[in-house]
Parts: structure tokens; C-alpha cells; sequence
């Protein structure tokens, strides 16, 4: 490699730009940025629908032990007037299943509206300036 040679000059250039792309893939490769205002609605939102999701599957979850629960009881309700008859054991393995999966779509939406950002934003650890690997 001379220092005069056009094409050792573009194998550095090629070899710094897949640093840089391996870098911010590292950094923030997941993020989606977006204007401010489908940020607010992301975050909004999709706090939102995991709260109402994590507090409805407990409330099943709560169903599912048959003991004194308003949501159990409604459902039982509703089955006799309909004329079902369903063991309560049947019942229990349904009312957990679908309260643990609530709960999971709930964290999901969740974990998938941390991904958004702002125009701007940047992570705390890249603002941060400090080193991790640094002592004090």
C-alpha cells in the first residue's frame, strides 16, 4: 500500500464508511426517528394499551384463582344464563392463558413504543459523555 495509490485510498474510504454504518447500526439501529408530534402519540398511546393490558390480564389472572373476583363471577353469570356448563377447571386454565397472554401483548406494544424517538433525541448513554468502562 503506497500512500500515493488511488486504489488503497479507496479500500481506507470503503473500510471507514463500514465502520461508520457498523457503528450507528451498534448505537441505534432500532430506532425509528420520527417528528414530535407522532412521537407524543406513540408514547401516548402505547403506554396506554400496556397499562389497560397489564391491569385487564391481572384481573383475569385474578378470575383464573376463582376466588372472589367480579370479572369471574360476571363470566360464570353469563355462561348459566346462557346455558353452558363449564368446569371450573377449564375455566381457570382459560382465564390464565389469556391473562398471561394480555399481559405479554401488553409489553410488547410497550417495549416496540420505546423504540420510537424524536428528531433530536438521543440516548442517555450517548449524552451522557462518560465511559462505561471507566472507574471514577
Amino acid at each position: 500500500m503506497s500512500d500515493g495509490d488511488p486504489a488503497s485510498a479507496s479500500e481506507g474510504a470503503a473500510d471507514s464508511s463500514r465502520e461508520d454504518d457498523t457503528d450507528r447500526d451498534a448505537r441505534g439501529g432500532r430506532d425509528v426517528v420520527v417528528p414530535m408530534r407522532i412521537y407524543k402519540t406513540v408514547t401516548v398511546f402505547s403506554t396506554l394499551i400496556a397499562v389497560v393490558s397489564v391491569v385487564f390480564g391481572f384481573m383475569l389472572l385474578d378470575a383464573a384463582t376463582l376466588n372472589v373476583s367480579f370479572l369471574g363471577n360476571t363470566v360464570r353469570s353469563v355462561l348459566a344464563a346462557v346455558g353452558l356448563a363449564i368446569g371450573d377447571g377449564l375455566l381457570s386454565t382459560v382465564f390464565a392463558a389469556l391473562g398471561l397472554a394480555i399481559i405479554a401483548f401488553g409489553a410488547g406494544v410497550y417495549v416496540i413504543g420505546t423504540r420510537f424517538r424524536a428528531r433530536g433525541m438521543g440516548k442517555s448513554q450517548e449524552d451522557s459523555g462518560e465511559d462505561s468502562n471507566t472507574n471514577g
